[in-house]
């Protein structure tokens, strides 16, 4: 006996943070608000209420630019252990129908209701009850997609926000995907879609007129997800236990760095909050990638792999310098630093190949 289609259903918070900080802010409701930097740092927005989007103001805009298209704007500070908090009883929720969730930020998620009984089976009556207990539980708005895979069911959350609930079909899927601009294929970025337009790909019927050789000749291994979703293919499973690939933390600062010390004692800050995260959720790591922008705005990153967990007493200054001794520290003013933490790895199972092989 064949397996069910599959019925997916994409939860998305609509402005989430910004949602949050209207409704425990009444004089906010209505208004422009800005959630991140304030206007006078270089700080960025973290997002936005959907009057401040009526301006043009996005997600990763440079706070000063948002102040200068709506000056009339409500700046806000994140509450982050709030959003948690909120985000954190959203999630209950879901459980309530499925255990196959998987959260993908504090604010969004995939549930596979395939054999959920409730509802009398339906994918969209249940993204309907779970938008309703949301709103009654925490007064917040939530957009739901609901399709026979993770791609569709993602667009379908994003057609008719805020408060959309939107279905597409397996006998929709081809005809949906082959009008879909590519821009709004998720998982193509500005550089991808540049590229992709270079070569007469405006949406999906274009996409599907392109064989997977000629495909992986210009987008390598992303080629194969290209090429299947053109034909309303998606295969990947709801992961419920997303493993972390990396861990890590930045900051832009509100001066430049200029001096090689002070460089070297942030980097060093950032690499115990790394390793608090790491830590927090029992992991090891053993690669470690710093994140250096300067004030020109150019980047770079460097990275080392060590044959033992990360510690922050085995990296002192002297690994930060041997790591960087190319590049331009304290030569030229640095205006953001980051650290971040791979090769992570379950402490158990370090310990157990500790006894293993020591």
């Amino acid at each position: 006996m064949p397996e069910p289609l599959r019925k997916i259903i994409h939860i998305d918070m609509d402005a989430f943070f910004a949602a949050v900080e209207q409704r425990d802010n009444p004089g906010y409701q209505n208004k422009p608000v800005i959630v991140g930097g304030a206007p006078d740092s270089r700080g960025v927005v973290a997002t936005c209420s959907y009057e401040a989007r009526k301006y043009g103001i996005h997600s990763a805009m440079p706070s000063s630019k948002a102040y200068r298209l709506c000056p009339q704007a409500i700046f806000v500070k994140p509450r982050f252990a709030i959003y948690k908090e909120v985000s954190s009883t959203i999630r209950q929720i879901f459980y309530q129908y499925t255990t196959q969730v998987e959260p993908v930020s504090l604010d969004e998620a995939y549930l596979d209701v395939t054999h959920n009984e409730l509802c009398q089976g339906s994918a969209t009556r249940i993204a309907e009850k779970i938008k309703q207990q949301i709103f009654t539980e925490t007064g917040l708005v939530a957009s739901a997609g609901i399709s026979y895979n993770k791609f569709f069911a993602k667009i379908a959350s994003d057609m008719d926000k805020p408060d959309g609930l939107y279905l597409v079909t397996p006998q929709q899927g081809q005809a949906f995907v082959a009008q879909l601009p590519i821009g709004k294929f998720h998982g193509v970025g500005k550089a991808t879609e540049r590229k992709m337009h270079n070569l007469g790909i405006k949406n999906g019927a274009d996409l599907r007129r392109f064989s997977l050789p000629v495909l992986q000749q210009h987008f390598g291994k992303a080629a194969l997800f290209f090429f299947k979703i053109a034909q309303g293919i998606d295969d990947r499973p709801i992961k419920t236990n997303r493993e972390s690939k990396s861990i890590g933390t930045e900051t832009t600062y509100p001066h430049d760095l200029e001096q090689s010390s002070e460089i070297y004692q942030q980097l060093s800050e950032l690499l115990d909050k790394a390793l608090a995260k790491v830590y927090a959720k029992k992991l090891y790591a053993r690669t470690l990638t710093i994140k250096i922008k300067y004030h020109d705005f150019q980047q770079i990153t460097r990275s080392l792999t060590f044959n033992k967990p990360i510690k922050s007493q085995l990296l002192d200054t002297p690994v930060f310098r041997r790591l960087l001794q190319k590049d331009r520290i304290g030569q030229s003013k640095i205006r953001l630093l980051g650290i971040t933490l791979s090769s992570l790895e379950n402490q158990i199972n370090y310990y157990q190949q500790m006894d293993l092989f020591d």
